[in-house]
């Protein structure tokens, strides 16, 4: 049985949907002023992961994921940049696909844009007003009353005095309190007027922390089995989205709660100001986009993920062990898990522990082993199999192993492959030293040969 670390809990507990057979999955997605970071990588892929199990597992999943399209931030960078926020949010969610995409990425069933759910927010904030949950504040912000709702700051474990002590939330003298946080923005002369919407407490915008609480319900109703984000969101945002939707709706708002850890880089904090912030984009152009997917899978999702590039080089090192054990005994087709083997029940058993990725990539490991020992088509078309259920794998061996961009010298497959044909004509005219040197000049260069009954294969070293 499938059980998950439950933030809300902190244990793990044994996974039971709602409704049998089915899940409702909400995960917080992208704020799309910029092009997705390393820590966006993560989010994506774990929950991909997710997705994917509960699927292998039998269950029907509806899997929502969220476009923050407005903000401060997105009206800010609009402005300097002299464009609408409609042109900056389609470009930057275009290159979100594309960068989701290339990480092997699925589509979620459901990927809402706020700004298509404003009507939606302003009804829910309504019936946080009627209740007595929200006000409008001395500067026509409605706000919510943080101090009216018993069970804040369960999901992050502080008290109220506890989190008014450490100052976690901006301070505003025009609030009632200043835990409360702002529902709806009311609208500032300067702001240009497609972030203004009209509404029963004037022209303005959502609030961040509203939006998810509005689109989740629509999609998924108002109690649903899985909500998930990066460990950043627990606090103030998941917290302040549990006070918003069991205020209104008055019962529980999510069973399990989960969040992924930080992506740390060179054991430090990534972030801009100290020079180390990667976008996805950036790392693919020096690593191939399954490398940086099992470089993330191969964490478990609650740890810290350090990234370097020693790091991705020795994921890179050890994702061509297992594709050179493809390419050694080649399957044909698309091979289905058989799940009464005994590697693959191994791998169900670590996914079924709160989605261990690390233990269930060891488990591939010990099953490549075994086929290069065995040579046996069967465990070499489960270990594909099972690879495919982590969206690993899915390639032909031999175009993994020669992906790359070529080097200095322009040494692309092409090339490669006319050195190849010389060095064969050199062995042909007993010209061994020719051979050898065109061997060393490709190795060199990083591209190794492995001659066989059948000819020379490369791969990229």
């Amino acid at each position: 049985m499938l059980s998950i670390y439950n933030t809300l809990s902190r244990s793990k507990e044994a996974f039971t949907p709602i409704e049998p057979g089915k899940v409702r999955m909400y995960v917080c997605g992208m704020t799309v002023y910029d092009f997705c970071h390393l820590g966006h990588a993560r989010v994506m892929v774990v929950f991909d992961m997710v997705a994917r199990w509960l699927r292998a597992s039998g269950l029907d999943v509806t899997y929502v994921r969220n476009i923050t399209d407005i903000d401060d931030k997105i009206i800010r960078r609009a402005q300097e940049n002299g464009e609408s926020i409609r042109q900056l949010t389609d470009r930057f969610i275009a290159a979100m696909h594309e960068d989701a995409d290339a990480l092997g990425v699925l589509r979620p069933d459901h990927e809402p844009r706020a700004t298509d759910y404003v009507a939606q927010m302003q009804s829910l904030i309504s019936r946080l007003e009627q209740k007595g949950l929200a006000y409008v504040a001395g500067n026509r912000d409605v706000c919510y009353a943080v101090r009216k709702f018993d069970g804040y700051g369960k999901l992050s474990g502080k008290s109220l005095d506890e989190l008014r002590a450490g100052e976690r939330v901006d301070v505003a003298q025009d609030k009632n309190d200043p835990l409360d946080f702002v529902l709806w923005k009311h609208a500032k002369v300067e702001e240009p007027g497609e972030v203004k919407w009209a509404s029963p407490w004037g022209e303005g915008r959502p609030g961040w922390h509203i939006e998810c609480s509005a689109m989740s319900s629509d999609l998924l109703g108002d109690h649903f089995d899985i909500h998930g984000g990066g460990m950043d969101l627990q606090f103030p945002h998941h917290e302040n989205e549990i006070a918003q939707s069991e205020g209104a709706h008055g019962h529980a708002f999510v069973n399990y709660w989960m969040h992924n850890g930080f992506v740390r880089v060179d054991d430090e904090k990534m972030s801009k100001s100290l020079g180390n912030f990667f976008t996805i984009r950036e790392v693919l152009q020096k690593y191939d986009p399954e490398v940086v997917r099992f470089f993330i899978l191969r964490a478990h999702y609650r740890s810290a993920l350090n990234y370097s590039d020693a790091h991705l080089e020795d994921a890179r090192n050890a994702l061509t062990r297992l594709y050179t054990a493809l390419k050694n005994v080649p399957v044909a087709g698309e091979p289905v898990v058989d799940w009464s083997e005994p590697f693959a029940q191994r791998l169900r058993a670590a996914m079924d522990d709160d989605f261990n990725t690390a233990e269930a990539v060891a488990v591939l490991f010990e099953l490549a082993n075994e086929v290069n020992r065995s040579a046996a088509p069967a465990l070499a078309a489960q270990l594909k199999a099972l690879g495919g259920v982590l969206g690993l794998l899915g390639r032909e061996p031999q175009a993994f192993l020669q992906a790359g961009a070529p080097d200095a010298d322009g040494l692309d497959a092409d090339a490669i492959e006319a050195k190849i044909a010389e060095r064969a004509a050199a062995k042909k005219a007993k010209n061994f030293a020719e051979a050898d040197r065109i061997r060393a000049e490709l190795t060199e260069a990083g591209v190794i040969l492995e001659d066989g009954p059948g000819g020379t294969t490369w791969r990229r070293a």
